[in-house]
């Protein structure tokens, strides 16, 4: 009898710490549970609001008054104002943005993942350099946006002399996207399996045709999951736009290439536009929003934030459909 009491003993106080470990899970979960809900409460109470108020403008007249919205240009006179300059401002920005930062990013988490610090560069590269490059992306990737836009407009607005104009605001979000696709980039190569590059090496491949025809297409999801993120994040920025000056009232588009001369003859030149005035939807949000009248201030302020969250929603969703097609594809 005395045998068996600590071996009861023992196996009670196991059932009580599994009991307590399984009541601690449940409160987290429920935690957790709760803190998703309130947060998606708040969301859908938020979209929910501008879609009653925006939507007066957006679904009060038809099919009709949406296209009507979405092709005129700023006025005066709040029921035909529309945001036919800011969208195409958006698409010129982003699209500049996405030709200096995609290529950048990339390029640089790939240099930084599979050649900084191996000793075998033609130029030595040691591996502290490669800590500090690491540690300073890692800190840029946070900072506020509103510094990029100082620093723009003292690099890019004076010193280069750039001016208020699409390339600034380019170059501006360039860097601000930059450190979030060098970091997403490097974490999507080394998710990558390091059997796959020994593999391709005992074959006789060099490493530039291990990353290119192996790693690159393994990690394609995670990469355009991080360029996706970025963009949808850069096309929601306003403060670095307005800290360089981006207009709140702009009446005429950035010139079509070899698209005639509103002023004197000839064709504009195929960067005519890189060098011409903007605003972008944030910014169009943003003039509305400080005028006084309901018209301006409510209905279409609540319109284009609508219009701006489904842009920002539809990239954020093709970026996930993105990251699920291409693991489906990926076989280790």
């Amino acid at each position: 009898m005395t045998n068996e009491m600590p071996d009861l003993v023992d196996i009670q106080v196991i059932r009580r710490g599994i009991k307590s470990r399984k009541r601690m899970d449940n409160i987290f979960i429920g935690v957790g549970l709760g803190s998703l809900a309130f947060s998606l409460g708040v969301l859908l109470v938020l979209i929910g609001k501008l879609l009653v108020e925006g939507g007066k403008r957006l679904f009060g007249q038809g099919i009709a008054g949406l296209w009507n919205f979405l092709t005129s240009v700023p006025d005066s006179n709040p029921e035909v104002a529309g945001i036919k300059i800011a969208i195409i401002g958006s698409f010129c920005v982003i699209l500049l943005t996405a030709i200096i930062a995609v290529p950048l990013g990339i390029g640089a988490g790939i240099f930084l993942e599979e050649y900084a610090g191996r000793g075998d560069l033609p130029i030595p590269f040691p591996k502290w350099m490669s800590n500090i490059i690491e540690i300073n992306i890692s800190n840029l990737a946070g900072v506020p946006s509103i510094i990029y836009g100082l620093l723009a407009m003292g690099l890019f607005k004076y010193q280069l002399r750039l001016g208020e104009t699409i390339a600034t605001a380019g170059l501006t979000l360039a860097l601000l996207i930059l450190p979030i696709i060098i970091v997403t980039t490097r974490e999507a190569i080394k998710a990558v399996p390091q059997a796959l590059r020994e593999g391709v090496y005992a074959i006789g491949a060099s490493r530039w045709q291990m990353i290119w025809d192996h790693i690159l297409p393994a990690s394609a999801g995670g990469i355009l999951t991080g360029l996706i993120v970025g963009l949808s994040r850069a096309i929601g920025e306003a403060a670095p736009l307005v800290t360089i000056g981006a207009l709140t009232f702009i009446t005429f588009p950035p010139p079509f290439p070899f698209s005639p001369k509103l002023v004197g003859e000839g064709l504009h030149g195929p960067f005519d536009w890189l060098f011409s005035p903007f605003t972008v939807m944030p910014i169009q949000v943003f003039d509305w929003v400080s005028r006084p009248r309901p018209e301006f201030s409510v209905v279409n302020a609540g319109a284009a934030a609508v219009v701006l969250v489904v842009m920002t929603l539809s990239m954020n969703a093709l970026a996930i459909y993105l990251r699920i097609y291409f693991r489906k594809r990926v076989k280790w």
